[in-house]
């Protein structure tokens, strides 16, 4: 017999199956000798008041054993021979795009501009130890994508958009832990995730697809109204309908569909800093004991938002007991970014922690950028020439591109203000609010490291003041979180893209090219590892109907 019960445990009684068992069996009078196993369903932790609790829903297996899998299979047919789809980018939304694929009995083309997802370890520490950045192989390009190497949260709230249980089975079948069926706040880690990707691609190739690595899309081939398949670096060219799935980060694609005509629009980012705490503190304040999170409970997380001169500051992309890493995706660029491994066992927790921008901001002179000598590279330079060439706009209009060069200019400004390398900018967060330079820094986890610097001076007003204020809430808010113990890294610019790849809301086609499919967060239609994967699924099914 299987019973179903909603519980409300303690953490110690919690923390194994043998210990739910004995709770159990003392508040539902069960003998627990009868009891075979005990299967959780869904946890999440209260930890509202001053006792934590961990509530529960579970399955209670009574005289009878349990399944040996705790997901649901996708069986996945062989489509060699089959019709041809290119889709490009390795990312979340072109692996669950590739895959959706062969259940349909469609044959996924993927090409990736990147290494596969080990080699790109290589280069990651590159970044640290030598401070270069290859273009073409970093946190943001290669296989798995950004996601890969930069936590693997699969936190969503896109549930209206598809399935999400789908896609963390899909996740569960090619190796994940079953626990991300069950946590409120499923996590993989970066350090199991790359082992997943794998998996997924082996899946791809043994079906009959094709996975091509450093091989960089460099123009669509657009037959009258129609695409029909993609021109390459490497000089071979490949036949189908496209799903375009390149990631936030793919701004040299953002200029060729630009430059072509490919209709797109600019869209609001969020901006702002890496906030780093000792991950003990923040045990401390969201545990509310001075112990901290103890034996049995695992590195707190937190989540603030604030309106603030009427725009939102909030916490984005938390990593409890985790690591601020380099995230830049070519020269002259400083940009930063957060990721956990799956034990969330380092000594510090950090997030994003950002404002609100909206297009028509970038008109506001409290967003104009500080004076700074410039070192354009060809591509920032191409993005300058572009919106120079570009439609003559009316007054009080934004140009397409604006919110893409403003990245561009910011991240810049911030290299420059790390001594033109990878070593981060940075501030603790009360000397910030006092708008005071700091002396000294506090250890941090950002391995290339770090340089004093008074970013209350040359982040933009509109930034930095907004900062100030939310800082001093969120301190209010949670005694203990503003301290000079936690230091501010500059600067977080890829919270989403800064356009969007504009698309018909019902057969997921560009508005005016057919046969290309927008896909993901690149695309502008997904934020995160889950949105992106349901986006791509999608993208695979509305490629099907196009095909009849």
């Amino acid at each position: 017999m299987i019973h179903e019960y909603q519980l409300r445990a303690l953490p110690e009684q919690a923390v194994s199956e043998q210990t739910l068992k004995e709770y159990i069996s003392r508040e539902k009078g069960l003998d627990i000798r009868t009891i075979h196993a005990v299967r959780t369903l869904k946890r999440s932790i209260d930890a509202r008041q001053r006792t934590i609790y961990i509530n529960l829903k579970v399955q209670v297996f009574v005289n009878e054993d349990p399944a040996d899998e705790q997901f649901v299979r996708t069986e996945y047919p062989n489509v060699e021979g089959k019709q041809p789809v290119v889709v490009v980018g390795a990312g979340p939304g072109g692996l669950f795009a590739a895959l959706r694929l062969i259940e349909l009995g469609l044959r996924p083309i993927v090409v990736e501009r990147g290494k596969n997802v080990r080699e790109r370890k290589e280069d990651l520490a590159r970044i640290s130890r030598e401070h270069k950045v290859d273009p073409e192989s970093n946190y943001s390009f290669g296989e798995g994508g950004a996601g890969a190497y930069s936590d693997g949260k699969l936190y969503t709230r896109s549930k209206k958009r598809g399935n999400v249980d789908k896609i963390l089975n899909v996740f569960c079948q090619h190796g994940a832990s079953t626990s991300i069926l069950i946590d409120a706040h499923p996590h993989i880690g970066t350090d199991k995730l790359p082992r997943v990707i794998e998996n997924m691609r082996n899946t791809i190739l043994e079906c009959g697809g094709e996975v091509h690595f450093q091989t960089r899309m460099d123009a669509l081939i657009i037959e009258g109204d129609k695409v029909t398949g993609i021109e390459t670096n490497t000089g071979k060219t490949f036949r189908g309908p496209v799903i375009l799935a390149t990631g936030h980060s793919a701004r040299d694609v953002y200029r060729w569909l630009y430059r072509n005509g490919v209709q797109m629009e600019t869209k609001g980012i969020a901006v702002g800093v890496r906030l780093e705490h000792p991950s003990m503190l923040i045990d401390q304040i969201q545990y509310h004991s001075r112990k901290g999170r103890g034996k049995y409970l695992p590195a707190a997380e937190y989540s603030f938002v604030q309106q603030v001169d009427g725009r939102g500051v909030y916490s984005f992309c938390m990593c409890p007991g985790g690591f601020v890493v380099p995230a830049a995706s070519g020269p002259h660029q400083l940009v930063v970014n957060g990721m956990s491994p799956s034990n969330r066992g380092t000594k510090w927790s950090n997030s994003g922690m950002v404002v609100e921008i909206r297009p028509e901001d970038l008109l506001d002179p409290s967003l104009q950028l500080p004076a700074c000598e410039s070192f354009p590279n060809s591509a920032e330079a191409e993005t300058e020439e572009l919106i120079r060439q570009g439609d003559k706009l009316q007054e009080n209009t934004v140009h397409t591109l604006a919110m893409m060069r403003f990245q561009e200019q910011m991240e810049q400004i911030c290299w420059q203000q790390g001594c033109m390398r990878q070593t981060a900018p940075a501030q603790r967060m009360v000397d910030f609010t006092r708008k005071k330079l700091s002396y000294d820094l506090p250890p941090s986890s950002y391995s290339p490291g770090l340089i004093s610097s008074p970013l209350h001076f040359w982040l933009p007003p509109f930034i930095g003041q907004r900062l100030n204020k939310g800082f001093q809430q969120f301190g209010k808010r949670s005694n203990g979180f503003l301290t000079n113990e936690a230091v501010m890294i500059a600067i977080e610019t890829r919270t989403s893209a800064p356009l969007r790849i504009l698309r018909d809301a019902d057969s997921l086609q560009h508005v005016t090219v057919k046969g290309l499919f927008p896909c993901g967060e690149g695309a502008g239609y997904a934020g995160g590892i889950v949105s992106a994967g349901i986006d791509g699924e999608r993208c695979a099914e509305a490629v099907a109907a196009y095909l009849g």
